[in-house]
């Protein structure tokens, strides 16, 4: 069997994650500790900004860790970052393989593909219509999904709309991978829940980036015309915060809390224990925390886009996306049919379980690399 050296950046920060961490960031957990798992190198280069007091790691689960300092501008993080990154797998031929994290880092499959690697890419989403992204960054991405398309040797998508969009618009064939499901089964230790001062079971729940793509506006509007006791936890920010979160955090319903980060089995145990999680994202990806949620069988309240109806089908209660009237009356029918919302949550949990498998996509992933010709 031939044993793969591979190296990856461009989308997540860090492994083990931090501050800042995202969707990309526990892609990277959950899929490239399993491919070392099966008998693969895998070197993650991963981010520290300026200031950056956190321990260090040479390696996490078997993956091995190499940083490098970016700046903190957002965007432009990842830009510099992945530049260093490139330029080390080049002239130190630390891989043969080089696993890059989202269409903004094509650019740097033509330098690594002159060089004899063999690159394969990530495609999240459309990122060119995230309004979080100023003129010239939506100029970028739409540049960058040209890049996309023919300058690494494959392309995996984790949503069947954007790969849809690519081929038809490329006239060319690409891969889907999905994201995973599976969840361990949260540690039974609720401190977490007492020391954010909450109640099992009594609290709506959101945990990501706090950017305007999430809709995070549409979702504090709609609870603030609910009459219910039950808290609204926000779990997370932003790396570079900005006038969108200082909007948001602007709130004066009491009701609202903003924990700040939090990770690892806490995030988990907040989840399983929440009355309902509530995504209302503008634009998505394949969610990796709707897949999260629904894997713990917790009851989901989520925007209506085809991305997130791919996953959740029926077993999720939906709101038209962007109508902050029609979220809270979701959010109301939630709390007037509670063993509703969990038959629908228990069914969720054993579809996307048998359809989003992390064992399965480590495989399609192990393959893809080893398919590529230089």
């Amino acid at each position: 069997m031939e044993k793969l050296r591979i190296a990856a950046f461009g989308g997540f920060r860090s492994i083990p994650p931090k501050a800042g961490a995202a969707g990309s960031d526990k892609f990277a957990l959950e899929l490239y500790p399993r491919i070392v798992g099966k008998g693969h190198s895998l070197l993650a280069y991963s981010r520290i900004y300026p200031g950056d007091k956190d321990d260090l790691h040479a390696e996490f689960q078997g993956v091995k860790i190499k940083y490098f300092t970016t700046v903190k501008k957002a965007g432009f993080d990842t830009l510099v970052h992945s530049a260093k990154a490139t330029f080390d797998v080049i002239f130190r031929n630390s891989a043969d393989v080089v696993h890059l994290h989202s269409g903004a880092n094509s650019i740097w499959a033509f330098f690594l593909r002159i060089a004899g690697k063999r690159v394969v890419v990530t495609q999240f989403a459309m990122d060119w219509k995230r309004d979080k992204w100023p003129w010239y960054g939506k100029i970028f991405y739409i540049v960058s999904s040209y890049l996309t398309a023919y300058c690494p040797n494959a392309v995996a998508f984790d949503n069947v709309f954007t790969k849809e969009f690519f081929e038809k618009k490329f006239k060319r064939k690409y891969s889907f991978i999905p994201y995973g499901s599976e969840v361990k089964p949260p540690v039974d230790n609720t401190a977490i829940i007492d020391r954010l001062g909450i109640v099992k079971n009594d609290y709506f729940l959101f945990v990501g980036r706090f950017i305007p793509d999430k809709g995070l506006h549409l979702l504090i509007a709609a609870f603030s015309k609910l009459d219910t006791t039950k808290k609204l936890v926000l779990i997370g920010g932003s790396p570079n915060p900005g006038e969108y979160e200082a909007s948001i955090k602007s709130t004066t319903d009491t009701r609202i809390i903003f924990p700040g980060y939090v990770y690892g089995d806490d995030t988990n145990i907040l989840m399983k224990n929440a009355y309902a999680y509530v995504q209302p994202s503008l634009i998505e990806g394949l969610s990796p925390v709707i897949l999260t949620v629904m894997g713990l069988g917790t009851p989901l309240i989520c925007s209506d886009i085809v991305e997130n109806i791919f996953i959740c089908g029926d077993n999720a209660v939906t709101f038209i996306s962007g109508n902050a009237d029609n979220l809270t009356e979701q959010i109301q029918f939630a709390l007037n049919n509670h063993d509703e919302i969990k038959k629908r949550a228990h069914a969720g949990a054993i579809d996307i379980t048998n359809r989003f498998n992390w064992d399965n996509i480590t495989d399609q992933y192990v393959e893809l690399f080893k398919n590529q010709n230089k």
